[in-house]
């Protein structure tokens, strides 16, 4: 290494070992409080998240769920900055934190309406067992979602009362994954007055719901090989640095302090990004049909 690269290295490691140091501070000073709210609500009074239904119990668990994993970006970008002896990587890094953040909420949104998706499933069937069983309906809907049916409290109270269960049970299905309930209420609309129809209505519902979801499982599956494809392909050039960092060439050195470097840094970070975008819209596209 020559004597200029030397003292960059020796000038910027102080600067980037505490951009890093902070940065760690950061992330462990952030992740204690959702574990402490997580606590809190699952240990709530008298058991809130065990006593609820399906759907609030699904709401109550995704709702304290995420460590912030996205600020873990800066303390790996301090490293790749104390290694290149760069403010770049820094820069980056606080740059990727909200995009890895976007990316993580929609995550959770998608795992939080499948789970929706299931406990509509599981509504139906536990309801319609609970028809044919000899319950009324809306005793039937209290023994399958206690301490409040799916849906809220807002059908709790419509069935309750006597007030109006299907336009409750349509406001509800206005939830991510919660369009199911639609048919529930579709169901509960036209078989008011019996539990035999109602039930069999229900299971319908169920059968249809399961159908679809088994129809996004497969298309997930077929699509598991394409993505798992382009994410190798996005970390290949990770893996190219680190090779050239093991056989001494330098190249965080040549990227982050020589205009050729800078130039093909960028067009490489352009080039990653046009890649994970089309792959993107490829999956999104493939999913809306």
């Amino acid at each position: 290494m020559s004597g200029a690269a030397t003292a960059a290295v020796t000038a910027g490691a102080p600067v980037c070992g505490a951009a890093l140091c902070a940065g760690a501070a950061v992330v462990l000073a952030g992740g204690r409080r959702p574990a402490a709210r997580r606590a809190a609500v699952l240990s709530g009074p008298r058991g809130s998240v065990s006593r609820a239904g399906p759907l609030r119990r699904v709401a109550l668990v995704v709702r304290t769920r995420g460590a912030r994993r996205e600020w873990w970006c800066l303390p790996a970008a301090g490293a790749v900055a104390l290694l290149g002896a760069s403010w770049l990587p820094l820069l980056a890094g606080a740059a990727a934190v909200p995009l890895v953040r976007r990316r993580l909420r929609g995550r959770e949104r998608r795992d939080a309406e499948a789970r929706r998706a299931a406990a509509v499933i599981e509504l139906c069937a536990a309801v319609a067992g609970g028809l044919r069983a000899g319950r009324q309906p809306a005793a039937a809907l209290f023994a399958a979602a206690p301490g409040g049916p799916a849906g809220g409290p807002e059908v709790l109270a419509a069935a309750r009362f006597g007030g109006d269960v299907p336009g409750a049970l349509r406001g509800a299905a206005g939830a991510p994954g919660a369009q199911g309930l639609a048919g529930v209420a579709a169901c509960w609309q036209v078989a008011a007055g019996g539990g035999a129809g109602l039930a069999d209505g229900l299971d319908r519902v169920a059968a249809a719901l399961r159908a679809e979801r088994d129809e996004r499982d497969e298309l997930r599956a077929q699509l598991a090989g394409p993505r798992a494809t382009a994410l190798l392909l996005a970390l290949l050039p990770g893996f190219g640095l680190l090779m050239g960092t093991a056989l001494g060439a330098a190249p965080l050195r040549v990227l982050l302090h020589t205009p050729a470097g800078l130039l093909c840094l960028a067009a490489g970070c352009l080039l990653e990004w046009a890649g994970l975008a089309w792959t993107g819209r490829i999956v999104r596209g493939a999913y809306a049909r």
